[in-house]
């Protein structure tokens, strides 16, 4: 029994297809593993980066290298262990397509529902704030150089218009068309990228890869969990490679780690551009210096600053597509949950709105939210709750002889450490706060 119960789990690489009438036509319609590569990375590459070396400057290249990488590893078994626990409760009740709020509640009841939902609220409106803000102030500053309005038009015409162009695209365009506009935006960021760490790499002071300050790195952790967080859009993923392991696992795979070289390169580069002297007065007057103003104020003047403007608007343009997403998602999960069906323009405003509101009346609120979104959702929707529910889906196969898709090895004992690590971080960050 167990040999053919095993022999089955090998079987089952896809729980569904998608299928479409086209006249007399059935077509079918998969999700490409390059299409969720990009929405993976897009959303990972986001505000997140441009905040990156602000908080990992005052604890130098290497130690900061070495926590990117480690927090990138733990999202990274979060992101499959979401991605697992959402195609067992999706082959489970036979269903072609779940959120992240759905899956909670159908594994860990509304109690679990409801915690889980709180997070996922405050994170991804606190980042829709910041999203919006910063990329209406860029694309702001463009426009009023370009028609020679600057300091002239008010700071909530940017994120205004910078939530009703991209929040519209998202509402009137088709899922195919968004997957390959995505993907442009991703190159665009990419190429932009590589463009900045070759105007940036001049500047790069060999002396700044020996200064290392262990005790400073624990402050960076919260934006490098923010910065490294795409689990939103798992379940999106999930349904557009048709519940398919290998692709899903791939994709989850290369579309973070394409994100992880990026920000290492691009913390190295422009930590490295920054002198001692520099970082000592930035530690002594006790403000928040932003190191990208070192490639602003660099050689290559106008080139590098177009360059910087293009990279960082596009990445934050990648990045909110995924977290509008994860939000629709989310409220349609409770549409279906509570039988009331919701239309997409009442859905897409409660999305678009409130945050656009908040980044209208505080502009610069940027930094704030990112901070605030860091290691309690993070730990709670990435580590946590998956974590629980998976041992949960784990202990209900084993009393019913179902069959159990796993993305990720060492079982429980995984599972635990996930738990526990999740858990000091949040009591640690606790503690800072209070300390302080």
């Amino acid at each position: 029994m167990n040999q053919v119960l095993k022999s089955e789990q090998k079987q089952v690489t896809r729980l569904f297809s998608h299928l479409e009438f086209d006249g007399n036509k059935l077509n079918h319609q998969p999700g490409s593993v390059l299409g969720s590569t990009a929405l993976i990375a897009g959303t990972t590459v986001g505000a997140g980066i441009l905040a990156l070396p602000a908080v990992t400057l005052p604890s130098g290249i290497l130690p900061s290298t070495i926590v990117i990488i480690a927090v990138w590893l733990y999202t990274l078994f979060s992101g499959l262990l979401i991605a697992e626990v959402t195609l067992n409760v999706m082959g489970a009740e036979g269903m072609t397509s779940i959120g992240f709020l759905a899956t909670v509640e159908k594994t860990l009841g509304k109690t679990g529902s409801r915690i889980a939902g709180g997070a996922y609220l405050f994170k991804h409106y606190a980042l829709l704030v910041a999203y919006i803000s910063k990329g209406g102030d860029i694309l702001l500053s463009t426009l009023t150089k370009i028609v020679g309005l600057e300091n002239i038009l008010p700071n909530w015409i940017g994120t205004t218009t910078f939530t009703l162009l991209f929040g519209g695209i998202l509402y009137l365009g088709k899922e195919r068309f968004i997957q390959k506009l995505n993907s442009a935006f991703v190159a665009i960021v990419i190429t932009s990228f590589l463009g900045l760490l070759l105007l940036g790499s001049g500047q790069v002071k060999s002396s700044q890869f020996l200064f290392q300050n262990w005790q400073a790195v624990g402050g960076a952790v919260s934006v490098i969990c923010v910065a490294l967080f795409y689990h939103n859009v798992v379940p999106v993923v999930v349904t557009q490679l048709e519940g398919d392991i290998s692709k899903i696992r791939k994709s989850i795979i290369i579309g973070s780690g394409i994100p992880l070289m990026m920000f290492l390169a691009w913390n190295a580069v422009i930590l490295g551009s920054v002198s001692p002297d520099i970082l000592q007065n930035n530690s002594q007057s006790g403000s928040v210096f932003d190191p990208l103003q070192i490639l602003l104020s660099g050689e290559a003047g106008e080139i590098l600053g177009l360059v910087l403007t293009v990279f960082s608007e596009f990445a934050i343009i990648t990045s909110f597509i995924g977290f509008v997403y994860g939000l629709v998602d989310f409220f349609q999960d409770i549409s279906r949950m509570t039988k009331n069906q919701i239309s997409r323009f009442p859905i897409f405003s409660l999305v678009l709105f409130p945050p656009m509101s908040l980044g209208t009346i505080n502009p610069s609120i940027f930094f704030t939210a990112l901070d605030y979104t860091g290691i309690f959702s993070v730990s709670i929707l990435g580590g946590i709750i998956p974590a629980i529910m998976s041992w949960q889906q784990r202990e209900k196969q084993k009393l019913t002889n179902g069959i159990y898709q796993s993305l990720i090895p060492g079982g429980k004992i995984t599972l635990i450490m996930m738990i526990t690590v999740a858990l000091a971080l949040i009591c640690k960050r606790i503690f800072s706060m209070y300390a302080n």
